[in-house]
């Protein structure tokens, strides 16, 4: 697959998406929305591809929004802003909600909706180099790209609040201890520790994981019992349809180790 703005490639069952703007701090404008709501809705639709990396090309993961092309849209920047933040969002979606594990390599600065899209991984890696930003009320923006929805969860209001009117720049370390991130790696061994993580998550079973991520997505906006029905209409649909669910039970009752294969 070709684009203009990201690369895609294959390691086996691992898909490797790069925001590939290096010369604009791979900054998102409407043709990188464009392509990241195709990317997202191929990982989604392809059951060979069983778990995603996410990173940034050069020394920055994202410096967010492409704030020149908006500006050059002169009156009409409302309009492009909208139906660049719709794709971004569109994409965030699907990979908060596909059943392949998605993993982010922050791998140097991200700010403004680069923030926004490091945090959305269901894992996060960045390196020790990588500093995280809000950025959007420095230019007289609010935020986008789904911080809004993760941030106050993972770090509650009072801090999200702090990192958006304050835009505090975090080091890794410091989102580690926030709880932003789930590891820091030293910056030239990043990418082989996602990818390790990738592979093992790609060899178990996908779709338990993809039920998993849409009822933790669910679950703030369910009352107790709502969730719990859900836990058990996804469970017991697993037994029935998911041969990877009849395969690890048969494997913990036989005591040995499952085959998984995504299905």
């Amino acid at each position: 697959m070709d684009f203009e703005t990201i690369t895609f490639e294959r390691d086996g069952a691992v898909a490797i998406i790069t925001l590939n703007r290096p010369d604009a701090a791979n900054s998102l404008n409407a043709k990188m929305s464009e392509e990241l709501v195709k990317i997202a809705t191929h990982c989604d639709s392809n059951s060979d591809i069983r778990a995603v990396v996410f990173t940034g090309a050069g020394k920055m993961f994202s410096a967010g929004g492409d704030l020149h092309s908006f500006a050059a849209e002169g009156d009409g920047m409302a309009e492009y802003m909208r139906y660049a933040t719709a794709g971004l969002h569109a994409a965030v979606s699907r990979f908060a909600r596909m059943n392949a594990p998605f993993l982010v390599a922050v791998n140097g600065v991200a700010a403004g909706a680069g923030f926004s899209m490091a945090i959305t991984g269901d894992m996060v890696f960045a390196a020790d180099t990588a500093k995280f930003t809000e950025a959007y009320t420095k230019a007289g923006v609010s935020p986008d790209g789904s911080s809004t929805w993760f941030l106050p969860r993972l770090i509650g209001k009072v801090k999200a609040m702090q990192l958006i009117m304050m835009n505090d720049v975090l080091t890794a370390e410091q989102a580690l201890d926030w709880g932003l991130i789930n590891e820091v790696v030293p910056a030239d061994k990043l990418m082989s520790r996602v990818m390790e993580v990738a592979h093992q998550l790609a060899k178990g079973p996908t779709l338990a994981y993809g039920e998993a991520k849409r009822l933790v997505v669910d679950s703030l906006s369910n009352g107790l019992e709502t969730q719990m029905e859900l836990e058990t209409r996804a469970i017991s649909g697993l037994a029935r349809a998911s041969k990877d669910t009849q395969e690890g039970i048969a494997a913990f009752v036989g005591k040995r180790s499952p085959d998984f294969k995504g299905h």
